[in-house]
């Protein structure tokens, strides 16, 4: 077997090599974009909207004007009303439609880190597997079959392969998780 098994398959010794301690005006200019556009201008987005319709729509119309005498009226109808709404939107958009699976494709497409951890884990468990049943075996009639070593010998192997062709640039890992997901709903 090789030695280095274990930190082919580990991104930690690829981390230190990518991620270089000059990043920090990357990280500073992520987390700025993160709290303006999650946070202020959401809040701002929807302070805006809600003043903008008032003040040039509903003020200016005799009969919204009678619904909502002011704006106080406007934004609670509007908090009360929007606010399940966006809700039930952003719940469907995460749980029911399809733009959230190709969110979450393009995301390991563009984050090699990510697809790396996720086939690291996939195949530590298919070992794992393995190995448990070789114990069960064993525990039970102190004897494994030769069927259940070659088969776990097969599966080293195939990680080693496996390993040994994947680079965080050439996308085999994406690859990866496209069949798995691909055999998964197949079945």
């Amino acid at each position: 077997m090789n030695n280095n098994f274990v930190s082919e398959i580990d991104i930690v010794p690829l981390y230190a090599i990518y991620m270089k301690k000059s990043d920090g005006m990357y990280r500073i200019w992520y987390y700025f974009r993160n709290g303006w556009s999650i946070y202020f201008a959401f809040i701002f987005g929807a302070i805006n909207t809600l003043v903008v319709t008032y003040y040039l729509a509903i003020e200016k119309a005799p009969v919204l004007n009678s619904i909502f005498p002011s704006f106080v009226y406007y934004f609670l109808f509007a908090a009360g009303l929007g606010i399940p709404l966006l809700t039930i939107i952003g719940w469907t958009h995460w749980k029911k439609s399809g733009a959230r699976r190709a969110e979450v494709d393009v995301n390991y497409e563009a984050n090699p880190y990510e697809a790396r951890a996720m086939v690291n884990s996939e195949m530590t468990l298919k070992l794992s597997l393995k190995l448990a049943e070789l114990v069960i075996q064993n525990n039970q009639n102190n004897s494994v079959p030769e069927k259940q070593i070659n088969e776990i010998i097969a599966q080293i192997k195939e990680i080693e392969e496996f390993s040994s062709k994947r680079t965080l640039s050439n996308k085999l890992d994406v690859k990866y998780i496209r069949t798995e997901t691909q055999e998964r709903s197949d079945k």
